[in-house]
């Protein structure tokens, strides 16, 4: 008989110290088992209308019987929004995209979707380990062993992405499924968070406190670093359900982030 578990979260975003709005979105719906976030590009108002676009169209996914199915209505919701983002940058002439990381859980089972550079990661036991691959061309030359892995995070090509949502026709989405257990922590983010902050400064912070310390404190850090792109954090916590603390209701929450600054922080292959 598997444990029943209970699902807390908390997440903030923050324009950072140089973009003039935050093209960053993040959907926050403990109730629903469903998280995201989103990381605009295009410029000129495109990316934070695709970031808004994708949290605003998850935000409305009905609840699922089954893992399967929930991951299915996922990704017909985002490849709706692709199709509607194309559109909409078709008609404007500009790129209107935008990456996604997405967590659903039903049950102990889970899901990560994603597409782009934005990140999911597990803390489980006191290891930190990233549940996605970055679609960038930067981990691509990283693969092909052309640069090594602690000069990609400074080279002039980190910020171009090979998927993301509005991109192209047919949206190629990663996905991975993973048992959660009680004591897990899930942290999902925008490449703002992991530009500043080391995957070791991750672990550490991610395991001090609660979800909404700790997510500030990942905030905190990054602008402390000089936050050249927005930043934006959503951490999901799983514990035993019979041993779950009463608390206030968490409100289920789509945050668009807070607009867009005017040269595009991101672009795409």
């Amino acid at each position: 008989m598997s444990t029943e578990l209970a699902w807390t979260s908390s997440a903030c975003s923050h324009i950072g110290k140089v973009r003039k709005i935050n093209e960053d979105a993040y959907l926050d719906k403990p109730h629903a088992g469903l998280w995201a976030v989103a990381d605009g590009m295009g410029g000129h108002a495109a990316g934070d209308q695709a970031s808004r676009s994708i949290v605003a169209a998850l935000g409305g996914v009905s609840p699922a019987p089954a893992l399967g199915v929930f991951v299915d209505r996922v990704c017909d919701c985002l490849q709706q929004v692709n199709q509607e983002l194309i559109a909409m940058g078709a008609e404007k002439h500009r790129i209107t995209g935008s990456t996604v990381v997405a967590l659903l859980a039903l049950g102990p089972g889970c899901a990560i979707l994603w597409a782009g550079d934005s990140r999911a990661y597990l803390l489980r036991d006191g290891a930190l380990k990233q549940l996605s691959a970055d679609h960038s061309q930067i981990e691509l030359y990283v693969k092909l062993g052309l640069i090594a892995r602690d000069q990609a995070a400074n080279h002039p090509l980190s910020n171009i992405v090979t998927r993301a949502v509005g991109i192209h026709e047919e949206l190629d989405l990663d996905r991975d499924t993973i048992e959660a257990q009680a004591g897990d922590r899930f942290l999902l983010c925008s490449d703002g968070l992991y530009r500043h902050v080391t995957h070791e400064e991750i672990a550490h912070l991610l395991s001090i406190g609660s979800t909404s310390s700790a997510a500030q404190s990942l905030v905190d850090l990054t602008l402390d670093r000089g936050a050249l792109d927005n930043v934006t954090v959503v951490l999901i916590d799983v514990a035993d359900a019979r041993h779950a603390k009463d608390s206030a209701p968490h409100l289920d929450d789509t945050q668009p982030g807070l607009s867009m600054s005017e040269g595009a922080g991101k672009a795409s292959l």
